[in-house]
């Protein structure tokens, strides 16, 4: 029966040989990527392609301004021609 330190060594052993294997077959896997990119002329921008974060969804308004046509969503800092005003008659029905 293997023993509790036997094991140990062991695990120690195969885990230094998981890393020896990942470092050689990744180098392998880079330079055969970096050929293929260099074969075709591939830019940065084609090989990662930038993805901008989600957008917030636009939130509909629920305020105008009948003077200048700007509206609010009621989000957020409250704009001058609202703020300290009963918004009730401000509101979009």
């Amino acid at each position: 029966m293997t023993t509790y330190k036997e094991l140990l060594a062991q695990k120690q052993a195969l885990d230094a040989a998981i890393a020896q294997a990942r470092k050689a077959e990744a180098g392998a896997a880079l330079q055969l990527i970096q050929a293929k990119i260099a074969e075709f002329g591939f830019t940065a921008q084609e090989v990662f392609p930038y993805k901008s974060a989600k957008k917030k969804a636009q939130m509909p308004a629920k305020y105008h301004n009948p003077n200048t046509g700007q509206t609010w969503t009621g989000r957020g800092k409250p704009p001058s021609w609202i703020a300290g005003q009963d918004r009730a008659q401000f509101e979009i029905r």
